[in-house]
């Protein structure tokens, strides 16, 4: 793409936007919870497996262990048996158990609705964060995950390797932050139906006219539709 302004990055990046919030609109969190205390702990367990395998673990874990004051003394072996299956089920274990203790022994066991707060508890980073205040709390947050930074490097809205902050705070100045949330929806949906890592279904992908990565994978729309997902990834 021919060397580009910063204001014509901004109208592309909204227009692309635009066009992603007609292709879903559905867009949302994949991740099942009834309360901010599911969704973090939900996020947390779904570092490296997928949000179906989280779905299908949850509702066990929830079961035994309600409320931070329950998982907070919760067995670990017995924990551990629970979460086999999202993987890295020890270290997933201590972060879940370390973050009730937190939630019940300094936040009177409610989960914080700060950022500076949330990245305290153990196996919380920025990205957890964001996903449990943009979708439990209302408060605008861009989720940062391996979907988003492929795509907006895709897209050629960042240059250079830049880290998850430095993204988050380049994309926070191209899209309104009212939509900061339901955008990194969009985008994580994009990523995971037709911008597939692999191979993205570039014929089938409605972004093609404006995306500077067009022709990374298969253009042929025939072609490209197999390749596009429908899920389920909830």
């Amino acid at each position: 793409m021919a060397t580009e302004t910063r204001l014509g990055l901004v109208r592309r990046a909204r227009k692309m936007n635009r066009i992603l919030a007609e292709t879903y609109p559905d867009a949302h969190c994949e991740l099942n919870f009834a309360d901010a205390f599911q969704l973090l702990v939900a996020t947390v367990l779904s570092a490296q497996t997928t949000d179906v395998r989280v779905n299908l673990t949850t509702p066990a874990l929830f079961a035994k262990y309600p409320t931070p004051d329950d998982m907070a003394v919760a067995d670990p072996d017995d924990m551990e048996a629970i979460l086999r299956p999202t993987g890295f089920f020890r270290a997933k274990t201590r972060s879940v158990i370390g973050l009730s203790i937190a939630i019940r022994d300094r936040f009177g066991g409610e989960v914080p609705r700060k950022m500076a707060d949330l990245v305290t508890l153990p196996g919380v980073g920025r990205k957890t964060a964001n996903v449990v205040l943009g979708n439990a709390f209302g408060v605008p947050g861009l989720t940062v995950d391996t979907h988003f930074q492929r795509l907006v490097r895709r897209f050629g809205w960042i240059e250079g390797e830049l880290d998850p902050v430095k993204i988050e705070q380049e994309i926070g100045q191209l899209i309104p932050k009212n939509e900061w949330t339901v955008f990194s929806h969009r985008i994580i949906w994009h990523g995971r139906r037709i911008c597939i890592a692999r191979k993205p279904a570039c014929g089938a992908c409605p972004l093609a006219a404006l995306c500077p990565s067009y022709g990374t994978g298969p253009t042929d729309p025939e072609v490209a539709a197999k390749l596009v997902r429908s899920g389920p990834f909830s």
